[in-house]
Parts: C-alpha cells; sequence; structure tokens
C-alpha cells in the first residue's frame, strides 16, 4: 500500500496543506502523514485569513497557483479590506471565516488531487543516509521512503500546554505531542529553541449581551482573495467590539503569581505583536482599557472567539474576569485559553528554496520556521513543495526576490536576519510595498506559476486582459481632455480647483480628490470605453494607481533595479570565508553559518558592514 514517493509531507495545517497541493499539481506523488486525518487544515487560533500584509501573502499564494485564497472565499463569513483611508500599498484584505467549512473545503480540496495519498500516523524519525533524507519511521513502525520530505510540525514538536499551573503534552488541546524529531535533528548538528503562542478561551455567544458591544460590519461591496471565478458573499455575520477595564486587569492580575509565564515555567519566546493579556497589562500598564474582538466561529454556531483575550491563567481567573467586560456579564466558557510552547529550528540553518543546509531533500516549512500565522506558515509550505518537486526532478529552484513578492520577502528576512521570536508579516518589512501590492499580485506571480505548470492557460488569459485593459485606460486618459463645461461641477463638489481651460484627464485624475468611478460617472465617453475593456474593474483600478502613484512606482523600480545588480553576483554554498582575512570576525562568522546566495542577501546580514561587502566585491573581482 505505502509505495515510495517522490515527497512527504510531514503535518497537515496551512503549510502541510500548501505544500502537498503545489508538489502534486506539478507532478510528483506526494504522501500526506499526519496525526488525525479529520483535522486537516485546523484554525487553530482565530478564524480569520488576512489582514495587514498577510493579506497579500494569501493573494500572492492564490497568484501562484495554491489554494488558501479559493478555500478562504469558498468559506468567508465577513469580508473586510482593511487601510483604505491610507495609500494602495496598505490595502490589506481580510475575512473573517466558517472554521469548520474552512477545514472541510480544504480536506475535500486535497481529495481531489489525484497525485495526493494520506495516512494517519505519527512520524517518530526521519530516514537519513549519508546526510540526506530517504523516507520517515512513524509510530505504527512503517518505514516510508521518499525522495525528499517536507516537515510542517507547527507547534506540535515537544509541545508543552500550559494553563495556570497545570501543564501537559500536547501539540493542540486534545492532541499529543510529537517527539523524537528535534533530538534526532540536533544529533545532525541543527540548532533549535523555544517558542510559545496562546490562544484566548471561547464563549458561549448565547450567554453575550451584543446590545453593550459595538457592531463592526463587513464591506458593503464585499471583495475577495482569488483571482479566479469564486463567489462574492451576498450575506455576511458581523463581528463585534468591546473593551476589558480596570476591574478585568485587577482580577487578571491576581492570577500573575501562578501565571506560567511570569512564574518561568515557560521558556519560549511569545509573539511580540500578539501578545496575551496579562503581557498588555504588564507593558502598557498606563492603558485602562484594551479593545477585544468578539468573532464567531461560524454560520451555524454560537461558538465565539474573543481576539485580543490570550492567556494561560487558570480557568477560574479567566471566567472571573471575563465577566467584567462590557456584554460579557454572563458569559460561559466552552473552554479556557491556553499557552502553548514548542520547538523550533533557527531558520538562518535553511537554504533560499527552505531546503535544510544540514540535511539535503529536507525542507521545512510553517511554525518549525519560527514563524506565527496561517498565511506565513501557508506561503511557506507552497514554496517548499515547489522546491521539493523541482529537485528531485533536477531542475532549477524556484526563489523569489524582495522586490518581487511578501513571500520573498518573508523567506529572505527568515534566512538572512533569522528570528528569535515569533515572526509575523508586516507591510513595513517590504521595502517595495506600492511594488507589492495585493491588486496586482496577479500580474507579478501569475506569469512565474505558468512557467512552472501550476497557473493553466486560463489565469494567464485573465491576466494579460487586466493587463492590457489597464494600459488601454492609461493610453486613453493619456490622450483624452475634458472641458470646464463638463468637468468643474464635479470638481466643485469634490473641493478640488476649476479648471479654466481644457485639461487632459490624467491632470484630472492625478488630484487625490478625484477617482475614477466619480470621473467616469460624469463623462460618459470615459464610462463607455471603460465598458467596453475585457477586465473592466479590475484594468481601472490598476490604471488609476499606476496613474497617481507613477512617480513613487518610478523611484522603487529604480531602487530595486540598483539592488538587483548585488542580487545578480552570486556567491557559492562552499564559499570559505574563514580565509579572507580582511573581513571582520562577525562578518565571517555569519557569513559562514548563513551561507548567502549573493552579495545582496548578504549585505542583509546583521553585522555584515558594507566594508565587509567591499572585501568580497574585490575577492570577487567586482
Amino acid at each position: 500500500m505505502l509505495n515510495r514517493y517522490d515527497v512527504i509531507v510531514v503535518g497537515g495545517g496551512h503549510a502541510g496543506c500548501e505544500a502537498a497541493a503545489s508538489a502534486a499539481n506539478l507532478g510528483s506523488s506526494v504522501l500526506m502523514i499526519t496525526m488525525d486525518l479529520s483535522r486537516i487544515a485546523q484554525m487553530s487560533c482565530n478564524p480569520a485569513m488576512g489582514g495587514i500584509a498577510k493579506g497579500q501573502i494569501i493573494r500572492e499564494i492564490d497568484a501562484l497557483g495554491g489554494y488558501s485564497g479559493i478555500v478562504t472565499d469558498n468559506t468567508m463569513i465577513q469580508f473586510r479590506m482593511l487601510n483604505l483611508s491610507k495609500g494602495p500599498a496598505m490595502w490589506s484584505p481580510r475575512a473573517q471565516n466558517d472554521r469548520a467549512e474552512f477545514a472541510d473545503e480544504w480536506r475535500k480540496t486535497l481529495e481531489r488531487i489525484a497525485n495526493i495519498d494520506f495516512w494517519q500516523d505519527t512520524v517518530t524519525k526521519l530516514l537519513i543516509v549519508d546526510n540526506i533524507v530517504v523516507g520517515v519511521h512513524t509510530s505504527m513502525g512503517k518505514e516510508i521512503s521518499a525522495k525528499s520530505v517536507v516537515l510542517t510540525a507547527g507547534t506540535f514538536l515537544n509541545g508543552l500546554i500550559h494553563i495556570g499551573k497545570k501543564n501537559f503534552g500536547g501539540g493542540r488541546v486534545g492532541e499529543k505531542a510529537s517527539e523524537g524529531i528535534t533530538e534526532q535533528l540536533s544529533s545532525h548538528g541543527f540548532e533549535t529553541g523555544r517558542m510559545k503562542t496562546g490562544t484566548p478561551p471561547r464563549i458561549d455567544g448565547r450567554s453575550l449581551n451584543y446590545n453593550l458591544m459595538e457592531e463592526q460590519y463587513g464591506d458593503s461591496e464585499p471583495s475577495k482573495f482569488s483571482f479566479t471565478n469564486t463567489k462574492i458573499l451576498s450575506k455576511q455575520r458581523s463581528c463585534h467590539i468591546t473593551y476589558t477595564n480596570e476591574s478585568t486587569h485587577e482580577i487578571l492580575k491576581t492570577g500573575f503569581a501562578d501565571s506560567p509565564m511570569y512564574a518561568g515555567r515557560i521558556e519560549g519566546t511569545g509573539p511580540r505583536y500578539c501578545p496575551s493579556i496579562e503581557d498588555k497589562i504588564e507593558r502598557f500598564s498606563e492603558r485602562d482599557r484594551h479593545q477585544l474582538f468578539v468573532e464567531p466561529e461560524g454560520w451555524n454556531t454560537v461558538e465565539i472567539y474573543l481576539n485580543g483575550f490570550s492567556t494561560s491563567l487558570s480557568e477560574e481567573i479567566q471566567s472571573k474576569a471575563l465577566k467584567t467586560i462590557k456584554g460579557f456579564e454572563n458569559a460561559k466558557m466552552f473552554r479556557p485559553g491556553y499557552a502553548i510552547e514548542y520547538d523550533y529550528f533557527p531558520p538562518s540553518q535553511l537554504r533560499m528554496t527552505l531546503e535544510t543546509q544540514f540535511i539535503g531533500h529536507l525542507y521545512f516549512a510553517g511554525q518549525i520556521n519560527g514563524t506565527t500565522g496561517y498565511e506565513e506558515a501557508a506561503c511557506q509550505g507552497l514554496m517548499a513543495g515547489i522546491n521539493a518537486h523541482l529537485k528531485v526532478n533536477g531542475k532549477e529552484p524556484f526563489i523569489l526576490g524582495r522586490s518581487e513578492a511578501y513571500i520573498g520577502v518573508l523567506i529572505d528576512d527568515l534566512i538572512t536576519k533569522g528570528t528569535e521570536e515569533p515572526y509575523r508579516m508586516f507591510t513595513s518589512r517590504a521595502e517595495y510595498r506600492l511594488l507589492l501590492r495585493q491588486d496586482n499580485a496577479d500580474l507579478r506571480l501569475t506569469p512565474k506559476a505558468h512557467e512552472l505548470g501550476l497557473a493553466g492557460e486560463d489565469r494567464m488569459r485573465a491576466v494579460e486582459d487586466k493587463r492590457n485593459s489597464a494600459d488601454s485606460l492609461l493610453t486613453y486618459i493619456e490622450n483624452t481632455s475634458t472641458t470646464p463645461e463638463e468637468i468643474n461641477d464635479l470638481l466643485n463638489r469634490v473641493g478640488t480647483a476649476e479648471i479654466k481651460q481644457k485639461t487632459r484627464l490624467n491632470k484630472i485624475l492625478s488630484r487625490p480628490q478625484i477617482n475614477i468611478y466619480e470621473l467616469q460617472d460624469q463623462l460618459p465617453e470615459l464610462a463607455n470605453f471603460i465598458d467596453g475593456l475585457s477586465a473592466k474593474k479590475e484594468g481601472a483600478e490598476q490604471a488609476e494607481i499606476q496613474l497617481k502613484y507613477a512617480g513613487y512606482l518610478e523611484r522603487e523600480r529604480e531602487q530595486v533595479e540598483k539592488m538587483s545588480r548585488l542580487e545578480n553576483i552570486k556567491l557559492h554554498a562552499d564559499f570559505e570565508y574563514s580565509g579572507l582575512n580582511s573581513l571582520s570576525s562577525e562578518a565571517r562568522e555569519k557569513l559562514s553559518k548563513i551561507k548567502p546566495a549573493t552579495i545582496g542577501q548578504a549585505s542583509r546580514i546583521s553585522g555584515v558592514s558594507p566594508s565587509d561587502i567591499s572585501v568580497l566585491m574585490v575577492y570577487l573581482g567586482r
């Protein structure tokens, strides 16, 4: 039954799902091994996808032929585009999802891919010969051979759950931890560490008084994540907002003495940007309240996720504190919040393909690399699956640069800079974020997916229609004028200066007070032209952004061009930095450990100075 596979994916979370799908769709025979097949693609924390920078990642996954965007669209209960008051580089899609439907939809998606087999078991050891992984050994005594292995262990490696004074082994509540792999890899020279994350209590929505909270609606005209023909939401469920208060904080403080974090029972570093409620009270002691988001878990359940109240305090303290929150006076818990600490492997031990440096054909993806978040995990799984397939077929690796995708920023950050705390993506991490917008992910990446074999002709046609529509509209706007009689009425309404003579439309549209939709409502000929485009909505959006931000876009492209010169200077993996005495001692140590692939990557390593880069350039004859 269990044959030799091209790729074995260990783990069925967000990273594992995308890894299995991408490798299989490229033609590899894939086996997904997971402890519980009924828990594939579990939303272990909040029932939501996307958000600031994370939404961009989901769109990039979709543009590359992954499934996270499609599954999200098919299971949404609410959609919001965040940061619309800011520039388009900051616009970030976010969806509230039906937790049960999301997991079910992912499983059905994977089961429709013929090249994927499934096996419910626990991998206890990797089979390694001459520093190359050749298969896995499971708790049921199975030895399954493979040409490559993608390890997506999430929080399961020696996972330890904490609730107050109690702690017990587990990768998630109700699921056992995975043991043996950390110890085996440590014996092969891998450095390992501990991290922690947490989750809030789940609440019975029937026990809440929503009338005392602020209702948070979805967008009146919801969008979606996938560039394919997925459905648009016709109805949505609201979320709600409430706040902690001084009474809440005082009750929570009574449990700090028994808190596993403050008592020193948790060794791992927690997420800086998603702190527990204990952390918030301690770090922001000047605040008398903290915002909480009351998020429904789905269409047909009363279960509520209390975003912002992650905690590992005792059940009694949690329950008592909850009842002081407005709208939660009679709150009942389904289960308490808890913290979990787990093993991870500092990602500076990886190559840019996510293959490990010490063991060939072994790939890491997801929280095992020190990241946090479904989106960060999913994109790593996608890239690991692609590269595992390419490796076993003797093909060139697939690597995205920092100027090509948020995915490229994430992987470069992890490998070049490492991380000692759970890594989360933000728009501020991307120096070329105006080029890496959520709206143009398909223009940037679908041609690459098509070349790989992950995007079909229909997707390429859609991309070309969008590009051609934007170009045609830009040309029309740049070559068409309007008169004061036609346009001044609109200019007065939006509070911008009238024109006194014929003016080209690009001059009008470049004003911040004017958008393309107002302009086409005012000018019938423009409206007729847009209606004739093959991708009118998408083309209009692209044309407007390109026109309004032309100067900024050109500046970023120039910066990319300058940096690309360094990215094109390759460094061999076996480069002997220890022999270059002109390098600083810190640079020799860091370069030898990280083994950068290019001069550009070397320049981003902490501790490698511009003078060290000059030494390398001289040595290489540049």
